[in-house]
């Protein structure tokens, strides 16, 4: 069976500890744990500080990232629509730079959980070349190989 891993990044506008950030920061885990007992939910990165020496460098230059994989896209969809995942992301022009955010979804196989390299060549794919079957977006969805 194959399961749909999602990415998407964004860009601060602000810093990590400034005070405007407060509200973000403090959603953010409660936010998590709702993803993590969705219905659909198979797995999110989390990474220390130090596991990930790009992962590390990519966040220092003010990026968030965050990467889950899911059973289904109308299950991630269902979470992203949910009451307290839409509200915090009603908020993301007071706390992120505009045109800076950017999801690709990519269908994988089980097995190894998708890593920073990995998302991030995903991402560059979607970039250079639109929506395909190796890398897509919500609007532009294929659906998984058979």
């Amino acid at each position: 069976m194959a399961l749909l891993a999602q990415l998407n990044i964004a860009r601060l506008a602000v810093d990590w500890e400034a005070p405007e950030f407060e509200v973000f920061r403090e959603a953010l885990d409660p936010v998590n744990a709702s993803a993590d007992m969705a219905d659909g939910f198979v797995w999110r990165l989390q990474s220390a500080p130090g596991e990930d020496p790009e992962l590390d460098a990519f966040e220092a230059e003010g990026w968030l990232f965050n990467l889950t994989v899911w059973q289904s896209v109308d299950q991630l969809l269902a979470f992203v629509r949910s009451p307290g995942h839409l509200a915090i992301m009603r908020r993301r022009g007071e706390w992120f730079e505009p045109g800076q955010s950017t999801t690709v979804l990519w269908w994988m196989e089980q097995g190894p959980m998708p890593t920073f390299a990995e998302a991030m060549d995903r991402l560059e794919r979607f970039r250079k070349t639109g929506s395909t079957p190796n890398a897509f977006s919500f609007s532009e969805r294929f659906p998984p190989p058979r």
